[in-house]
């Protein structure tokens, strides 16, 4: 029986997913569970497997190209079996929305799950700013004319002047840098649909998307996880009444005891980074009030702490999850940080490593930022915003003196915390990081 490969949701934030290589040919023989292709989520490069055994016998989207949820990407059959049927019934991509990272699926009716959360609602990505290289614009692979398209005769155009389109083709014509008004539409009354866009461009496959350049402008189309921050921005900083707190800390006594750890051995090496989000998770165990969540008609006050850990990518950031944060040594804390940063960079992270944390934490002091604001990753209450360390001049015991400093700058959530409640929280941070063996007992 033929299989059908479709593109499924594996993250609760997934709307679309971008096929980057098929790792499968067409006639290649597969076996249930063997890889037939990289996907790039919102989130991370993922393997999309094979559900069923036979041959690959068509792969209907292209290196390159984006999929909704649920549509058809290649079809697993016996060799000498009729696939017609499924080819001619699969649903236009033109006509589908919503998305999701692949994995191929049954050819009986489905519907896509989503992977389960460690028990609270999925956030995503961190918001504060990051180091991030230009993202470049899908091009199409498979048999395509290797010419521009024709440009007559003009395709019938609805009210206010544009070519009649779907939403998929016009997507897809702005990506490429194509001009509606020059394509041929081959839908419903000479609607431009999906495959007269890529008839319209020049056939090869393009693993990463490409800057579009016209005259005095560069037009970058989004990647994926370009476009789901830009959507949890939207719906962080508009509805959401924020505050800010910021606070100065000495971190004299924490130099001192990262130098003695490191004089202990390799095995006992930390950062200023891993003493930071090991104080903030012990101090958000004991002030259950800020390490909530907003949920419309209730706050729900976590009674652990899942630390979100803003980790910079190539064109974006990703925020991976330290579960039990506070109830970890410093130096556990500190390996699986540096493991989960790893994945992450190498986008290899699983979803359930990005989604179910109750804070986050975004530390931009690495790149010699003093002092920032980050955006509240909803339904989260409250981030951390850690700037760099630095010695400065300060008075102690009427006396100056230079001494390491750092300022972090928390953001609110004024629905869920007052500002002494937050004042509070961060008194204990600072506390900590002051007096770092409070937090390596």
């Amino acid at each position: 029986m033929a299989t059908k490969v479709v593109m499924e949701a594996l993250s609760p934030t997934m709307e679309e997913g971008r096929l980057v290589k098929w790792v499968k040919n067409e006639g290649d023989t597969v076996a249930k569970g063997e890889v037939l292709a990289e996907v790039e989520t919102d989130k991370a490069v993922m393997e999309l497997v094979a559900r069923g055994d036979g041959v690959l016998r068509k792969r209907v989207l292209g290196e390159g190209q984006t999929a909704p949820v649920g549509q058809l990407v290649g079809v697993i059959a016996a060799a000498d079996e009729d696939i017609g049927s499924i080819l001619s019934s699969a649903p236009a991509a033109d006509e589908t929305a919503g998305g999701g990272a692949a994995t191929a699926a049954p050819a009986t009716p489905s519907a896509p799950a989503a992977p389960p959360t460690p028990g609270t609602p999925a956030p995503t990505a961190t918001q504060a700013p990051a180091a991030a290289q230009a993202p470049s614009a899908p091009a199409p692979s498979g048999p395509a004319p290797s010419g521009p398209a024709p440009t007559a005769p003009v395709p019938p155009h609805e009210n206010g002047g544009r070519p009649r389109s779907s939403p998929l083709a016009r997507r897809l014509a702005s990506d490429r840098g194509l001009d509606l008004g020059r394509v041929q539409g081959s839908g419903p009354g000479g609607r431009i649909i999906k495959r007269d866009i890529e008839a319209a461009t020049t056939a090869g496959p393009a693993a990463t998307p490409r800057p579009t350049a016209a005259g005095d402008y560069t037009d970058v189309p989004l990647t994926q996880i370009r476009k789901t921050i830009a959507r949890r921005l939207t719906e962080s900083i508009g509805p959401i009444p924020t505050f800010y707190l910021t606070m100065e800390a000495d971190l004299t006594r924490t130099a001192e005891l990262r130098q003695a750890m490191t004089e202990a051995g390799n095995e006992f090496k930390v950062s200023f980074n891993d003493i930071i989000l090991k104080a903030v998770a012990t101090a958000l165990a004991r002030h259950p009030e800020v390490n909530a969540h907003w949920l419309g008609d209730r706050v729900r006050q976590f009674n652990r702490v899942h630390l979100g850990m803003a980790v910079a990518i190539e064109d974006g950031l990703i925020t991976p999850v330290l579960f039990d944060a506070d109830r970890k040594g410093l130096g556990e804390l500190s390996q699986e940080a540096r493991d989960l940063a790893a994945k992450a960079r190498a986008r290899k992270l699983t979803p359930n490593e990005y989604t179910g944390s109750t804070f986050s934490v975004s530390n931009l002091g690495m790149f010699g930022i003093d002092q920032f604001t980050a955006i509240i990753n909803p339904p989260e209450s409250g981030i951390i915003a850690v700037g760099a360390v630095e010695e400065k001049p300060v008075v102690v015991d009427g006396q100056v003196v230079v001494r390491k400093r750092v300022r972090f700058t928390m953001s609110c959530d004024h629905r869920v915390i007052d500002g002494a409640t937050g004042a509070r929280f961060l008194q204990d941070v600072r506390r900590m990081l002051e007096n770092p063996l409070m937090i390596v007992y």
